[in-house]
């Protein structure tokens, strides 16, 4: 019995085994976070919520860009793609003739659920006069 515990307790059984836990979990987390949605918000200079605008997501790769979706944000200014397969896009809202800058959003997997941590701002359109 002592000598199973010390060949249990052994570095080649307990990296092997800590390894494949990990493993097992990283596959689980990608399995229940793997469906391509992409959502935040839209908002003015003055960080208002801005209704109505055009978010496009472009699909990035070695060489090319592709305009892979539009979508409006709706009266809270949200926004929401579900159907992103990549692992590099960028994201920018128009309205009107003002957008926004594109942002670059790396993901860790394809098709990773990602929800913006910071909206997307359109400059220059502030509180109405």
């Amino acid at each position: 019995m002592r000598r199973w515990r010390q060949v249990l307790g052994s570095r080649f059984v307990v990296v092997p085994a800590a390894l494949a836990a990990i493993v097992l979990a990283w596959n689980i987390y990608v399995t229940l976070n793997a469906h391509g949605i992409v959502a935040g918000e839209v908002v003015n200079a003055a960080g208002r919520p801005v209704a109505g605008a055009t978010v496009t997501l472009y699909r990035l790769n070695f060489i090319t860009e592709v305009q892979a979706g539009q979508t409006r944000t709706d009266a809270r200014g949200r926004f929401r793609f579900t159907d992103n397969h990549s692992h590099l896009i960028e994201l920018q809202a128009v309205e009107g003739k003002r957008t926004s800058p594109r942002v670059t959003v790396r993901l860790w997997f394809r098709a990773q659920d990602r929800a913006l941590g910071k909206p997307l701002r359109i400059a220059g359109s502030g509180a109405p006069a």
